[in-house]
């Protein structure tokens, strides 16, 4: 039997691209894919397994660099290395930013119990993976901020401050303490957004009903002709359930299912990225538009000084903002994952807003030299178009090209373009490597740059897509995104996300778009 169980991550450092954390802890209950679950001590064996995100194999991010025992055999702590793939990244910065902080160990049970509650209590078992979470069971399962030390253990007896609140136990109810506004005029708060900073929700999970299979149903109906209250509840609700009644109560998952945005920033990530200046919606920046000469002068011949000449280049920043309204019923009732989910649905529209301007940006400076090819456009004539982008980029930054931006709809011709059936920029054979193009990857290479996925783009016509240096254009942006809350008038509550960002046109001709003629 399969067991996925959350733990702690206790570090991450972007710069070693690490991340260490406690993936499992001896003879203590938790919360796992198959209801509570215990192992016992010396019951899994440090072993080297791959890192993936959200239990899915099919996601590798990473592999083990150190497993062990801690000093007192309690606990397995561990530390990945990090793969240095765009995945590999946004796992780095969602673990200290706080939005994907938990570790999930994931092992076959060879043999376990049950106890009297309904716990299974492993006895021996496999380690065969560790996953990347964004929602673990335990709430101290978290990272508290970068390199942090273990989160302290539960203590229902303490007494509990803003400044270090102890994550709450299953089934505890959760208070508000928040103030009340003295007053009937609109109360509006701000908070900053920041990596390191981000004030994290309190995971709340109900208590689990133990009844999990018919022999854990048939316990506790037994307790519960005795007497037993608690029994007769969990029989009460396990028999209420419509999918198999008396046995296997229904189960709400804590993912939710979103296909309508992602957090891909495609031409922002193609180029180089600099932090916004802290001031001003304009800021300038030094270009060279004329270098002194050099001859060959021969002796005593007059020699012709010039200067360095240079301009200021103006670069405008813009503003992005998003808004949300939700009613005070779901403010006061919803599950925290509401809240979590809600941020990270107007982050990701507020990626997909600045992708857009910065794209729409290269596209209006790049150079579109005609070239005779259409919308069909060939392998062979594929080739011939990067070829000469590459040689427009050199030829007016004298640096090369870094990567080509494609529309989705190229990168799906891209994928078939093929040599008698064998596809081109996919194939594994090292005699027909000229790149790597894959179904599954918004990332790859082409002709030797690296190959990007853009959803700005669009179609197999113009502006289709773009060869381009990385330093030709720079993407500026605010070190954080700011929230502010208000009440409206009819009562709910209005959200607004927003931000500054700005993008530097360098040298124009530091991209070379598609020209379909």
């Amino acid at each position: 039997m399969k067991v996925n169980t959350p733990f702690t991550i206790t570090a991450a450092d972007s710069e070693a691209r690490t991340i260490t954390g406690q993936i499992v802890s001896f003879d203590t209950a938790a919360n796992a894919s198959t209801g509570k679950v215990m192992f016992k001590s010396g019951s899994i064996d440090p072993t080297n397994v791959k890192l993936n995100l959200e239990h899915d194999s099919s996601r590798p991010i990473g592999k083990t660099l150190s497993m062990e025992l801690s000093p007192d055999g309690k606990s397995i702590n561990a530390t990945f290395k990090i793969s240095k793939t765009t995945a590999g990244t946004d796992a780095l910065v969602e673990a200290m930013d706080g939005l994907r902080d938990g570790f999930s160990v994931e092992a076959n049970a060879k043999d376990f119990a049950y106890n009297e509650d309904g716990t299974m209590v492993v006895n021996s078992a496999d380690l065969v993976g560790v996953a990347l979470t964004h929602n673990p069971a335990f709430d101290s399962a978290r990272v508290s901020n970068v390199a942090a030390t273990t989160a302290p253990e539960n203590n229902s007896d303490s007494s509990t401050d803003e400044a270090e609140a102890q994550p709450l136990t299953e089934g505890e109810v959760v208070e508000n303490t928040a103030t009340e506004p003295t007053t009937a005029e609109a109360v509006e708060a701000s908070a900053p957004v920041q990596a390191a900073s981000i004030a994290k929700p309190v995971n709340f999970i109900a208590a689990r009903n133990p009844i999990v299979s018919p022999e854990t149903f048939l316990m506790h109906k037994v307790a519960a002709m005795r007497g037993d209250e608690n029994s007769r509840a969990y029989v009460a609700a396990a028999t209420a359930t419509t999918d198999s009644p008396g046995l296997i109560p229904t189960r709400q998952l804590r993912e939710v299912v979103n296909g309508l945005s992602d957090s891909v920033r495609a031409s922002i990530d193609s180029i180089s990225n600099q932090t916004l200046p802290s001031a001003g919606m304009v800021f300038q920046i030094p270009k060279v538009t004329a270098l002194p000469t050099v001859d060959q002068i021969d002796e005593l011949d007059p020699i012709t000084p010039a200067g360095l000449e240079t301009e200021f280049i103006n670069v405008n920043v813009k503003s992005f903002k998003g808004s949300s309204v939700m009613s005070v019923e779901l403010a006061d009732r919803s599950d925290p994952l509401y809240f979590s989910e809600l941020i990270s649905a107007m982050s990701a529209q507020y990626a997909r807003e600045t992708n857009a301007y910065n794209s729409a940006a290269i596209i209006t400076g790049s150079t579109k030299t005609a070239t005779g090819i259409g919308s069909d456009i060939t392998a062979a004539e594929f080739l011939t178009w990067v070829a000469g982008g590459a040689v427009s980029v050199y030829a007016n930054t004298f640096k090369f090209a870094d990567a080509i931006v494609v529309s989705p709809q190229m990168w799906g011709r891209i994928m078939g373009f093929n040599d008698a059936g064998r596809p081109i920029y996919n194939a594994l054979n090292p005699m027909n490597a000229a790149g790597n193009a894959q179904p599954r990857s918004l990332r790859g290479s082409v002709n030797g740059i690296d190959l990007w996925v853009d959803t700005a783009l669009s179609g197999l016509g113009s502006n289709s897509m773009y060869v381009i240096n990385r330093d030709a254009y720079t993407w500026y942006e605010s070190p954080r995104l700011e929230l502010r809350t208000n009440f409206i008038e009819d009562g709910s509550i209005g959200i607004l996300m927003y931000g500054y960002g700005a993008t530097a046109t360098k040298i124009a001709a530091g991209a070379y778009a598609f020209n379909a003629s």
